[in-house]
């Protein structure tokens, strides 16, 4: 038996009030999603553990069954596995948003949904100015980019610029973490590594985040945005830091996975995937918004399954329109899904040996428009496999589910099984 996992990033919602007090997973029209569930069966995944901030990093790493406390280092060291940075013992790798500020307030995460060759020529520009031996940024996908602070202290608080629209960012800036939130210097001291002081990370990141307003201002690039009055890319944001993680590859945990692939648009993902020892499968023209090139990556897809026993297929839409609150966008993005991902999916590998799930990793709820830590739906499907009493797939029928409540690495067990 082969497996797929086909995850809807954010999918998840709460019942809105416009739909009739349904979720939009109710009240989208999915009926592939729908065809199995009512086929497979069904429950309900605590993806995010207790004392994690319920980022996809979290998420999606707990859905393929890693444990937090052993693995977690924040998105930036997966990002950099993704891009093929290399990070020594003493770097600490830290994401970094190219974000839009308008009147001293945070107005969208993503740079006013910055292209990557704009954000390469940015990233360059920045290198060029505030880079040295200590300060490297590296350049990812869109608004999603790197900096690795060699020396850094990964003790420090970050907020992620998606949890803050419309909020102003002084606040919000980088400050050393105190006990209670859970970092503490004396904790460096039993490495043999040479880190700055917690304060002195924070104290420099800041310094970076200012300088950079300076410059991106003055790019020609911001320029003429600015003239067309047009959201512009004008300041960093570090956030979600750490140190190069250890992350067992799923080929020594699961023995059913002897070559897996990962499908995203994603660099956090990629990163993921790359360290979970997936092969990482790029396809031309996906973009992580509502515009990806679904068809392309199910049939990247369908095409890993000739080879691959396990294959890891992750759609950033659905996060994106609830970070934007944009509910006619998100419907679209789940029915998408379904149509575009799911259905062309099943119907190659109907009559194949083949078990399908199909989850979000977290809700992002379009009135909230960040990530909530609620546990989410999830169904699965093998040919031959007794059903459950679900005849729909989402958040108010799956709790239902045979499976009930699920945690850890109970999915992944429960999926491998199969």
């Amino acid at each position: 038996m082969k497996h797929i996992i086909i995850l809807g990033d954010g999918m998840a919602d709460w019942p809105v009030e416009k739909l009739g007090n349904k979720t939009l997973l109710q009240y989208a029209d999915t009926p592939y999603m729908d065809m199995l569930a009512k086929m497979g069966r069904c429950g309900m995944l605590k993806t995010v553990q207790d004392g994690f901030h319920p980022g996809s990093e979290v998420a999606n790493s707990s859905i393929l069954g890693y444990d937090q406390n052993e693995v977690y280092e924040g998105r930036g060291p997966l990002e950099a596995a993704s891009i093929g940075v290399d990070l020594a013992p003493e770097d600490m790798a830290i994401r970094c948003n190219l974000i839009t500020l308008e009147d001293g307030n945070i107005v969208t995460h993503n740079g006013g949904n910055l292209q990557t060759e704009d954000g390469a020529m940015l990233i360059d520009y920045l290198n060029e100015h505030l880079g040295n031996e200590r300060v490297r940024f590296y350049c990812g996908v869109q608004y999603r980019h790197l900096l690795v602070i060699k020396g850094g202290n990964k003790h420090v608080v970050c907020q992620p610029p998606h949890d803050h629209p419309g909020e102003p960012w002084r606040p919000l800036l980088v400050k050393a973490a105190s006990p209670s939130d859970g970092g503490s210097d004396s904790q460096e001291e039993q490495s043999d590594v040479q880190r700055m002081s917690a304060q002195e990370t924070a104290d420099l990141l800041n310094d970076l985040i200012l300088r950079s307003q300076e410059l991106l201002a003055r790019h020609p690039y911001n320029v003429e945005k600015a003239k067309r009055g047009e959201r512009q890319a004008n300041s960093i944001w570090p956030w979600a830091g750490g140190y190069r993680p250890h992350m067992v590859p799923l080929t020594e945990t699961f023995p059913q996975i002897k070559r897996g692939a990962v499908i995203t648009a994603v660099d956090l993902i990629r990163g993921i995937g790359t360290l979970a020892g997936l092969r990482v499968i790029d396809v031309p023209g996906a973009t992580g918004l509502a515009d990806t090139n679904y068809e392309g990556k199910a049939q990247a897809a369908i095409k890993a399954l000739e080879t691959d026993d396990f294959v890891y297929v992750h759609v950033e839409a659905s996060d994106e329109a609830g970070h934007d609150g944009d509910l006619e966008l998100k419907l679209k993005t789940i029915e998408y899904l379904d149509s575009r991902i799911v259905a062309p999916i099943y119907e190659a590998v109907k009559n194949q040996q083949v078990a399908i799930a199909v989850l979000p990793d977290h809700p992002t709820p379009v009135a909230h428009r960040t990530h909530t830590n609620e546990p989410i739906p999830f169904l699965i499907y093998a040919p031959g496999m007794e059903a459950d009493k679900v005849d729909t797939f989402d958040e108010v029928a799956c709790q239902q589910g045979s499976y009930g409540l699920l945690e850890k690495d109970g999915f992944m067990k429960a999926f491998m099984k199969i």
